[in-house]
């Protein structure tokens, strides 16, 4: 117990400290996040708008693919992009493999079902007389999406967040395209893991909790936005 409670005082004090080793992962993690985030939003938002009030041959197999997609393990979209970036791969060339690109465009493509689901979900849920007056009102695809997106903006807002809140808690992927580079590619999941198999508990511990904080404000300004909606 002593050796717990000592872990949990030394990893409070690191963060008190403002230790320049702890604070240089947290930003690489935000910086990946947000950036993986803003993407496949501004992708995922628009796509899950226009599934929802479009009809076309698939659609009930594109919503089936978004429900699995979403529950896709985070190794096998790592083992994916790792084949396309590394040197034998297709986008070898560039050079991406191990960089904070690679993650996010992992992290991306991991919470890019999220989000376009949530949204469709959300405008399916919405009361249906919205895209009812839209279409007689002979507004076009695009003024209709526009319109429901401010309609609907603080639960689609919440899809987003969700998807940040996924993103930021990545392991698998993060480790297996961005290699765990310290100053670069190491985020907050990867330095857990690997400072805790070195013996250095105290500096995984303070990440734990900088990581729970991190989530306990997703997931308190999810709230705000469902009372908003």
């Amino acid at each position: 117990m002593n050796y717990f409670s000592d872990a949990v005082v030394a990893a409070i004090h690191l963060i008190f400290k403002f230790d320049v080793t702890i604070y240089e992962i947290v930003w690489a993690s935000l910086k990946i996040s947000m950036i993986a985030t803003l993407f496949s939003s501004l992708l995922g938002v628009i796509l899950g708008i226009w599934t929802a009030i479009s009809e076309f041959t698939g659609k009930r197999f594109l919503e089936h693919l978004l429900n699995t997609l979403m529950a896709t393990p985070t190794v096998m979209i790592g083992l994916i992009f790792y084949g396309l970036l590394s040197r034998k791969g297709p986008l070898g060339e560039f050079g991406l493999l191990y960089t904070q690109t690679a993650v996010i465009l992992g992290e991306a493509c991991l919470i890019l079902p999220i989000i376009m689901n949530m949204t469709l979900v959300a405008v399916r849920s919405a009361d249906n007389r919205l895209i009812m007056t839209l279409k007689i009102m002979g507004a076009k695809t695009w003024q209709q999406i526009l319109l429901i997106l401010g309609e609907l903006r603080f639960v689609i807002l919440a899809a987003v967040i969700t998807g940040f809140g996924r993103a930021i808690g990545e392991v698998g992927a993060a480790m297996m395209l961005g290699g765990n580079i310290q100053g670069s590619t190491r985020t907050m999941t990867t330095a857990i893991a690997l400072e805790t198999s070195k013996g250095d508990f105290e500096l995984g511990l303070a990440l734990g909790f900088l990581l729970l904080l991190i989530a306990f404000a997703v997931n308190l300004l999810l709230r705000l936005l469902e009372n908003r909606a």
